[in-house]
């Protein structure tokens, strides 16, 4: 009796261990990639990239002015809780999970004002957690 009493906590142990290894990896999206990798076989530096921070119900910067042609890399962090991050022009899309850093690469290839915003809902100042990325020639 003492040793079945043994097995079952010892399989019930392992099966909450293995799950709580699975965690994280739902929100992962695919991109296994670490912060401050580069992207393909292209070398990032702080020139084209633009460090976003999402926050309850805030984008930070909220406005992002970049230059038609060139490719930016987007780094997307939560100080709070789970955010969307979605430009739909661009059809850019991504989970920014806090304490992990999620890249998105961008290249507009048109002059303009793009909207992007938390399609997450986080709350009741959600509606207002957007910005726009302005691209200038």
């Amino acid at each position: 009796m003492k040793l079945l009493k043994f097995l079952l906590v010892l399989v019930f142990a392992i099966l909450i261990f293995s799950g709580a290894l699975m965690i994280p990896s739902q929100y992962n999206n695919g991109d296994d990639r670490k912060a401050g990798s580069a992207m393909g076989a292209e070398v990032v530096n702080d020139e084209n990239m633009v460090k976003i921070t999402a926050s309850m119900w805030k984008y930070d910067p909220p406005h992002i002015e970049i230059k038609k042609g060139k490719l930016v890399i987007l780094e997307l962090t939560s100080l709070d809780r789970l955010h969307g991050f979605y430009i739909p022009e661009f059809d850019i899309r991504a989970d920014v999970m806090p304490n992990k850093t999620i890249r998105v690469e961008l290249m507009p290839e048109k002059i303009g004002n793009y909207p992007f915003l938390c399609d997450i809902f986080c709350g009741d100042g959600h509606g207002e957690m957007n910005g726009v990325i302005h691209v200038v020639d």
